[in-house]
């Protein structure tokens, strides 16, 4: 059979469309991926994800995850900015929780915006402030989306940054005491990262390496509140919790004040503990909207309520329309009240019944303890101080500021303590642990030093009053065991 013989231009133009053809195999996804990639970006280091496509991530302040967080993360970003202008050694630290909110959030935008004022304050002061010290500080935000929903791209995002030229050591924040945030604690724990925790106050969150917290615990919160109800001659009470599953934070308080109030001697439950699940959409209001029948029945002189702030106000609802009218209450609870909008306050106020609960920090506290809580860093949050000058539209009385102010200041002061050799976040969290004494963190909220599981040792409590202007007034400072804060 004769050979076939292609002509030589022939055989040309099928080399040349076969090479074509495969440059356009590679090309053509690789493009496609390209401009998905940067319909996906937000901005540098923060991506949108999910269905609703949230902007989640890590930025220097050069993103801005929501307006009303504009006039903060422009002072972070400048900050930044001075930092490595003037070229002095530095490392840097995240602030993390959910700053892109909705309705499924604990936490509101008003509470989040605080707690990011309260960290730049820290990092001022740090930087070129009155605790001003080397090296310095990057302060980087870290948004894991509603509900943490995308926390593990946000996670290994920070991971990252430990390697690349922002050098980054410590993650605090850190959000709610749910599921979502305590795995994302650990992942960044199993990483070598330093932790502080501005606002946990669950029992069970202890014994993690490299964590410590700057809030107290639920269990220190439940003693604080039993020992103010014993000053108040109250004997009888009844404990509403949350049961939903994942709610740790509902869980361990409504369990802590069920044992320490009966710890003290002829004070008694009257009624076996009153549930909601706020997991079941639509259900958890009619749950609280029948227990004030149930409530005029069992005659308690005091409600212990462990549930999320925004769950209050609609008990306080269901309560100020109880059909025994004649009969006064006095409501008890925990620090997530501290969540709530001013608004929020206000609406609870207008209930006509006695609200009171153990804060994490109030500007106040220096005036009615000074030996518990340090003065220079309380004036910061005073009527006047640089924090109003500052941000002249809010105002810092929820205590989320002071907390995330504490949390930023404590892993600031782990990172100077270090600097006498490598900072690293394994060295940075090896410093928590020497916090005592002389080194105690001058905290807003109080002295801070820490116990070998991380929680902080016999820190001063708020106990606070919510007024019928919906405003929180200081009642008492109490210790972790309910004991006035100055004598321990």
């Amino acid at each position: 059979m004769p050979r076939l013989e292609w002509p030589l231009h022939i055989v040309r133009r099928v080399v040349i469309g076969v090479i074509v053809l495969a440059v356009l195999a590679v090309a053509i996804p690789l493009t496609v991926n390209w401009f998905q990639e940067r319909r996906a970006r937000c901005g540098d280091g923060v991506v949108k994800m999910g269905d609703d496509h949230e902007c989640v991530g890590v930025t220097d302040g050069s993103y801005t995850f929501a307006d009303h967080l504009a006039p903060v993360e422009k002072k972070i970003k400048a900050e930044n900015e001075l930092v490595e202008k003037h070229g002095d050694k530095y490392v840097s630290v995240a602030y993390m929780t959910s700053f892109t909110l909705t309705e499924d959030d604990s936490n509101s935008e008003e509470s989040v915006r605080h707690e990011l004022e309260g960290a730049y304050l820290a990092q001022y002061r740090h930087n070129r402030g009155d605790l001003s010290s080397s090296p310095k500080i990057k302060l980087l935000v870290a948004n894991m989306g509603s509900s943490a929903a995308h926390w593990e791209h946000t996670v290994d995002e920070l991971i990252d940054r430990k390697t690349s030229d922002d050098k980054l050591v410590a993650v605090t924040g850190l959000g709610p005491s749910d599921t979502q945030n305590l795995d994302a604690l650990r992942r960044l724990s199993d990483n070598g990262l330093a932790l502080v925790a501005s606002t946990m106050t669950a029992t069970n969150i202890e014994g993690i390496k490299g964590l410590v917290r700057v809030s107290p615990t639920n269990v220190d919160e439940a003693y604080a509140a039993s020992a103010y109800l014993k000053k108040e001659r109250v004997r009888r009470a009844v404990v509403v919790q949350d049961d939903a599953r994942d709610n740790y934070y509902a869980k361990t308080l409504g369990d802590a004040f069920t044992k320490v109030f009966q710890d003290i001697e002829g004070h008694t439950l009257v009624a076996d503990r009153m549930t909601y699940d706020s997991s079941v959409r639509g259900a958890w209001e009619n749950e609280l909207r029948y227990m004030p029948g149930q409530l005029c029945d069992q005659k308690p002189e005091a409600v212990f309520f462990a549930g999320r702030g925004k769950h209050l106000t609609r008990f306080l609802d269901a309560i100020a329309n109880r059909p025994c009218q004649d009969r006064e209450f006095m409501v008890i609870t925990g620090d997530d009240t501290t969540n709530l909008t001013a608004d929020d306050l206000a609406h609870a106020a207008e209930s006509k019944v006695r609200v009171l609960y153990t804060g994490l920090a109030h500007p106040d506290m220096w005036q009615e303890d000074p030996d518990s809580v340090s003065r220079p860093s309380a004036r910061y949050f005073q009527p006047g101080g640089l924090m109003a000058k500052w941000f002249p539209d809010d105002q810092h009385q929820d205590g989320q500021a002071i907390m995330a102010h504490d949390a930023v200041l404590t892993a600031a002061q782990g990172i100077q303590m270090a600097a006498l050799g490598e900072v690293t976040g394994e060295s940075v969290a090896r410093m928590f642990h020497q916090m005592n004494s002389r080194q105690q963190v001058p905290g807003a909220s109080g002295f801070i030093s820490f116990q070998n599981n991380g929680n902080p040792r016999n820190k001063a409590i708020p106990i606070l009053h919510l007024n019928a202007k919906g405003r929180s007034e200081l009642v008492e400072v109490s210790a972790r065991r309910g004991e006035p804060a100055r004598k321990q």
